[in-house]
């Protein structure tokens, strides 16, 4: 009698090969979606550069402290969930310490996961970056990091 199937080992055999292949390409795509938040997180910071040099070209001031107030503008200098400081993983704050200078902050909302390093920007529009990825204390401690590479 000839009998049409596969056998247990060959089942085995398959599943190995998958499992091997699925352990090579889960860490790489779990790496580029670290990256693209990271880039994400720059891109960002870029645009509250921009738009808070906008509005100090417009208002004489810049608008310290208040992502907020940059998204309800109108028409708005940034999108609304950057004015809520959330946005692919990352955490914005904004800070005016002194007249004349606006500090940004992006941090990872969960570290090692969404992110692994921390940047900021300041009236000057160079992102600056942590490799360590912790809280930015001030706008002092970010002038003090190297600038992101292009």
């Amino acid at each position: 009698m000839n009998k049409k199937g596969f056998t247990l080992v060959e089942i085995m055999i398959v599943v190995a090969i998958i499992a091997l292949l699925a352990a090579i390409a889960i860490p790489n795509l779990l790496r580029a979606r670290l990256n693209a938040n990271e880039a994400a997180a720059q891109a960002a910071l870029k645009t509250i550069a921009t738009a808070e040099i906008s509005w100090n070209s417009v208002q004489g001031t810049y608008v310290g402290g208040s992502l907020a107030a940059l998204s309800a503008a109108t028409p708005p200098y940034i999108d609304a969930n950057l004015g809520a400081g959330a946005k692919q993983g990352y955490a914005y704050a904004e800070s005016d310490l002194t007249i004349g200078t606006f500090h940004c902050s992006a941090v990872p909302t969960n570290a090692n996961v969404t992110g692994t390093r921390s940047f900021c920007v300041t009236e000057d529009g160079v992102v600056r970056v942590d490799a360590a990825g912790g809280a930015i204390g001030s706008r002092a401690t970010c002038l003090t990091w190297s600038a992101v590479q292009q």
